[in-house]
């Protein structure tokens, strides 16, 4: 799934070592950023100098930190996407109604991208925020968009990023995971029991274009001790399929807004 340039620029790879070393070390000097990246101070230098004049790196001290100009940047890429225009508000108001963590999720180079996250009042904390990349074999939302895409583009997600356990009750096996997305496509939803995070279960569901075609999917998650079965598997599946109708009619017919 990944595309791979026939003549890479390596300076723009080396640029963006650079980035996701920032990002990972949540700033730093330069020894520890050329130690991360395994590059030359020199090196590591020009390019947090050159980062700086574009204004995407600002400078502290001895220390270099990435700069709000790549939140401009993101917000305005997801305000251009027509799903997260479609769904905001809905997330929000299932957040506000359920008291707990609402996800919308797109599939974007075999990977899940969090387009949203809605807290409600019993609120819970959350390993992302809007933008991260997830798998998407171990989450409610991230099994309901493989769920819906084709065999093949399954298959080659799964041999490209694997099917890494996040947690002990993670679907690790092929086989039992396809059977796993089968059931999905019969039910129109899917489950998450501990396999994301121990300790946090969730529902979840695809939105599709009246083509059948999935644009991405919607989730509720929440602590174990308060998602039993009929909680879980009645009274939320009932909330989230009617905050997807009115996604999906944004989506399929944009005057009813």
């Amino acid at each position: 799934m990944t595309y791979e340039a026939r003549n890479p620029v390596k300076a723009l790879l080396t640029a963006n070592e650079i980035i996701t070393a920032l990002d990972d070390l949540d700033g730093g000097r330069i020894v520890d950023i050329a130690s991360y990246v395994d590059r030359p101070q020199s090196v590591v230098h020009n390019h947090l100098n050159t980062l700086r004049q574009l204004e995407y790196v600002v400078k502290s001290g001895d220390e270099y930190e990435l700069s709000l100009r790549f939140m401009g940047i993101g917000e305005r890429v997801r305000r251009r996407i027509e799903l997260y225009d479609a769904a905001h508000t809905e997330v929000q108001k299932l957040a506000d109604q359920t008291g707990e963590l609402i996800t919308l999720l797109v599939e974007e180079h075999g990977r899940g991208i969090y387009l949203d996250i809605g807290v409600g009042s019993n609120e819970i904390r959350y390993p992302a925020v809007p933008g991260d990349r997830t798998y998407l074999h171990c989450s409610a939302v991230g099994k309901a968009v493989l769920a819906w895409l084709p065999e093949a583009d399954v298959n080659r997600i799964l041999d490209e990023h694997g099917l890494p356990a996040q947690t002990t009750q993670t679907i690790t096996d092929r086989k039992r995971l396809h059977n796993e997305l089968a059931s999905i496509r019969e039910d129109n939803l899917a489950y998450d029991r501990e396999e994301f995070r121990d300790g946090l279960k969730s529902v979840g569901a695809p939105i599709t274009r009246q083509n059948d075609t999935v644009i991405g999917a919607l989730s509720i998650a929440g602590p174990a001790h308060r998602m039993k079965d009929e909680r879980l598997e009645r009274e939320l599946p009932d909330r989230l399929r009617q905050s997807i109708n009115v996604i999906e009619l944004n989506i399929n017919e944009p005057n009813v807004r």
